[in-house]
């Protein structure tokens, strides 16, 4: 913990950072100190040689492009946290909420919300259905999957296999049934994730529950690294609640997944890669490790939005695609690593 001030003070500047050089590159470049002046609040950063610019680049800032990378933040971050509560709770280095279905299941409530016609009256309802699809995949997942107090990686991965697979039948259903383009639509987006067409009012929608969620997740790092140390039997015999412990963590990351997955789509990997990479930086404490893989998830999804920008200009490719293309190679590199300490063991 001694380090962690540092750290943080270095992951909020890269992320200044990365908020900085995604805003100013796209189709319209725009100079990086004009960038940095207009969200620092400069009113004076126009001179004659950008005056005629202004107004052009004060609207592709503000309503264009930096609505897309505070939401790109709040999804990374929200997903890496996520993937790091579940990593601890689980002792479980492939907890991922893609990966084991979370989201797809706060994926399918979404859809549900857009296909029933909520999402037009009630914009709310996006995440809250979101939230209850990815309650119930939470919960599903981890009673087929736990038993004695332990998660085994063979039971976690088919568990969510077999979870994942069937709620993507469910959302390929519902396709089926509505015979629409703007369902189909609807439905792609959700399961290859995406931020085009996001604006302000998506910020705000994710924003409270992700953030609010957050914080009170970070409150249970105490629990988790005691869960993480000796298990759910020896968290019980220090005197942890596990049953308390286990449902407000659990409710919490999906109550985040959810708001993430309702503006986002699924969005694969985030939180198996950032909180391993954080994990390097800071050790396995929980009390540091959660808020930097918050930091870390933000900065890492604003990037690999800003190649999903840039890759092809003419047309955005999928961001849950550019997870998935880095996401995939890591997760097997896990799991041979794991493969090779368990030989070992």
């Amino acid at each position: 913990m001694t380090r962690a001030p540092i750290l943080y003070g270095a992951l909020i500047v890269v992320l200044f950072v990365s908020v900085v050089i995604a805003t100013a590159l796209g189709s319209v470049s725009i100079p990086l100190p004009t960038v940095a002046a207009m969200l620092l609040g400069n009113s004076g950063w126009s001179s004659s040689e950008h005056g005629s610019h202004q107004t052009a680049y004060e609207a592709i800032v503000w309503y264009l492009r930096l609505p897309r990378i505070i939401l790109a933040a709040l999804v990374g971050g929200a997903l890496a946290l996520a993937g790091a509560v579940l990593q601890g709770l689980f002792r479980n280095p492939m907890a991922d909420p893609g990966i084991i279905g979370v989201s797809s299941g706060g994926a399918l409530g979404a859809v549900i919300a857009v296909m029933t016609g909520f999402a037009a009256t009630a914009l709310w309802s996006l995440p809250l259905l979101a939230f209850v699809g990815a309650a119930g995949v939470t919960w599903t997942i981890y009673l087929l999957s736990t038993q004695g107090g332990r998660t085994p990686l063979a039971t976690l991965l088919l568990a969510g296999l077999a979870v994942t697979a069937f709620v993507t039948a469910v959302m390929s259903l519902l396709l089926t049934l509505a015979r629409d383009i703007f369902a189909f639509r609807e439905v792609l987006f959700w399961l290859l994730g995406g931020l085009d067409g996001r604006g302000w009012p998506h910020v705000a929608l994710a924003a409270g529950p992700i953030l609010i969620g957050g914080l009170f997740l970070m409150l249970f790092s105490s629990e988790l690294n005691i869960v993480a140390a000796t298990g759910e039997r020896g968290a019980t015999s220090l005197g942890v609640d596990m049953q308390h412990t286990k449902r407000h963590v659990l409710m919490l990351t999906a109550l985040i997944t959810g708001a993430a997955v309702s503006v986002s789509g699924i969005v694969g990997f985030v939180g198996l890669i950032v909180p391993h990479m954080v994990r390097l930086l800071v050790g396995p404490d929980h009390r540091a490790l959660l808020p930097a893989s918050f930091l870390g998830g933000a900065s890492f999804l604003i990037w690999a939005d800003l190649v999903a920008r840039a890759l092809v200009p003419s047309q955005d490719l999928r961001l849950g695609v550019v997870t998935a293309l880095l996401g995939a190679p890591f997760f097997v590199y896990l799991l041979q690593r794991h493969r090779i300490r368990t030989e070992v063991l």
